[in-house]
């Protein structure tokens, strides 16, 4: 291991022959393309502009495989390259790096949305994406290419049984009546949570247990249409967006913090409050302001 890993911090030594202020300020942009922060403006915009079946279905596998990631960086704890030698570190990351979880997410995201689109062309600039997020990490110094090529290969066998079941367990979920989405809603995340209980980990299930409640209810009395004029759709994003803000800042200035021995008790709670409000919330305010136009009762 140790082999590999002097192997990898020597190519990344080799691709910083060529780096300056512009490359490095492009990859940190393409770097910024695999990150949570980026997901946190993407997911809600396919959600209410977009397509909010595809939005919704993004939304849950994008945080059952951040919980993965996590899990398995945990496991691994496998050292950053800059932990190694610190001059190869050109931007800033914490935790471990085996496996890495921008490449993980981007071909679990772009995948899907490539999947979703069914066009060749799409296909081609996820790829791309993912290739240059993947490289990103490399560029910056903060993912030895062994982390990378781990975070691809979970990401495509996670995305591939994801599309492999998700006709099936649609179908399956559709035949329980309320009650039963509601609780499967609850308790497989708060399973999860038990078997690996951190910060990450739960910020993740809170938010599939959040959004699995309001996608319950949602389908049941909420039709919901992410299509519409253009400045519905804008309209949609920068309020439900605002209101996203103002409850993650809101909740975290009322609930107690890392001090606290309930903390992640209380971090559940505010994630999920979150997640109500992407996944019913604002659909439901958005009818209210009339922002929506009418539509079918589906997902």
């Amino acid at each position: 291991m140790e082999a590999l890993l002097e192997w990898g911090i020597d190519l990344i030594i080799a691709i910083q022959q060529i780096h300056g202020p512009v490359l490095d300020s492009v990859f940190r942009a393409i770097t910024f393309m695999g990150g949570e922060e980026f997901y946190l403006f993407l997911l809600p915009l396919l959600l209410w502009c977009v397509d909010f079946g595809l939005g919704a279905r993004l939304a849950v596998l994008f945080l059952l495989s951040s919980y993965l990631n996590t899990d398995l960086k945990g496991l691994f704890q496998q050292p950053r390259p800059f932990d190694l030698n610190p001059s190869v570190r050109l931007s800033s990351a914490e935790g471990y790096g085996l496996p890495s979880g921008h490449a993980q997410s981007a071909v679990v995201v772009w995948g899907s949305i490539a999947a979703w689109s069914r066009k060749g062309w799409f296909w081609g600039t996820a790829i791309g994406l993912i290739v240059l997020i993947g490289f990103s990490r490399i560029y910056l110094g903060v993912h030895f290419p062994t982390d990378v090529f781990a975070g691809w290969a979970i990401g495509a066998i996670f995305l591939g049984l994801y599309l492999g079941m998700q006709p099936r367990a649609e179908k399956w979920l559709a035949r329980l009546s309320l009650g039963q989405q509601i609780l499967i809603a609850l308790a497989v995340p708060l399973l999860l949570l038990l078997i690996h209980p951190v910060e990450d980990t739960t910020a993740a299930m809170a938010a599939v247990a959040g959004s699995g409640v309001g996608l319950a209810l949602k389908h049941r009395y909420l039709p919901f249409n992410a299509r519409g004029p253009w400045w519905q759709r804008i309209l949609r994003f920068l309020i439900g967006g605002v209101i996203v803000i103002a409850l993650y800042l809101g909740l975290k200035m009322v609930l107690p913090g890392e001090e606290s021995a309930l903390y992640l008790v209380f971090c559940f709670l505010r994630y999920g409050l979150i997640g109500v409000w992407i996944s019913l919330g604002a659909p439901w305010f958005f009818r209210l302001l009339r922002l929506a136009p009418e539509a079918e009762r589906h997902a």
